[in-house]
């Protein structure tokens, strides 16, 4: 049986499922026709539901909930993990900035449901993909912007500099690890066959665990040129115990980020989100 599987090629989600796609694992007699691409595109495919299994924003859930269900494996949910707020200078006046652009990585992701809630009076966003971001503001297109996944570990090398931890923000206020993003399955899909794929994910997670620091071939490929150490600090911040379980801790927190609302109105879907 073939299902079609989304992640991005960012060496956490690579490390994650590398055992299972290239079948280093029993995979039971599952096939995997596997795509890579950004999570804001990966957000657009699953409004459209057009992957059975696919890595998701928290901060989209909502558009797609009632297609998709949130499996207990592989997703990236955590403390210290969130996305990093930065500019090329510190800010004095921001009543002087708070009309200027301010690039996010995407506009349905958690990084911009995070920047709503830390920064409401900004409202000049310009939604872009993530890897741009560092080089708009250092070519003054845009004032700031907010980073994500191998930037938060090169833009100080880049002259830049941090504003704000949006994850320390949520974490302060709200007290609960972070939802980043999450992987869903298509609700169409027996249930059996959904716990039975978790499991599969999960044991990927496992195998990649008990082979590292080791840095595989396939994690290396799809890195975007990054050096190991980079590679590592990724591996290390993004995959969690939360990856392999995201347990009631978890849970709650997904739950609470959704019924803040920071970016949809949602109230009414909480039951059944997770398998």
């Amino acid at each position: 049986m073939k299902f079609s599987l989304g992640f991005s090629p960012c060496p956490n989600d690579t490390f994650i499922f590398d055992a299972l796609v290239n079948k280093k694992i029993d995979t039971r007699g599952f096939e995997f026709e596997v795509v890579l691409a950004d999570v804001q595109q990966l957000n657009s495919w699953a409004q459209e539901e057009k992957l059975d299994i696919t890595k998701i924003s928290y901060g989209a859930l909502p558009l797609f909930i009632d297609k998709y269900i949130v499996l207990n494996a592989g997703g990236a949910l955590g403390k210290g993990v969130g996305p990093l707020f930065v500019a090329k200078e510190e800010v004095k006046d921001w009543a002087k900035i708070q009309h200027q652009p301010v690039g996010i990585p995407g506009e349905n992701t958690t990084a911009n449901a995070l920047f709503s809630l830390a920064y409401p009076w900004m409202k000049n966003k310009k939604f872009m993909l993530f890897s741009e971001i560092e080089n708009a503001i250092l070519n003054d297109e845009i004032r700031c912007g907010v980073i994500i996944h191998e930037n938060r570990f090169t833009y100080q090398q880049k002259g830049l500099i941090k504003l704000a931890d949006l994850g320390e923000y949520w974490e302060t206020h709200v007290k609960k690890p972070i939802p980043l993003g999450g992987i869903v399955i298509k609700r169409k899909i027996d249930e059996g066959l959904s716990r039975q794929l978790d499991q599969l994910i999960k044991e990927s997670i496992q195998y990649a665990f008990a082979n590292y620091p080791r840095i595989t071939d396939y994690v290396r490929r799809h890195s975007q040129e990054m050096n190991e150490k980079v590679m590592k600090q990724h591996i290390d911040l993004y995959v969690t115990t939360y990856s392999l379980d995201l347990g009631s801790d978890g849970k709650d927190a997904i739950l609470e980020f959704l019924d803040r609302g920071l970016t949809y109105n949602y109230h009414d879907l909480k039951k059944g989100i997770f398998l």
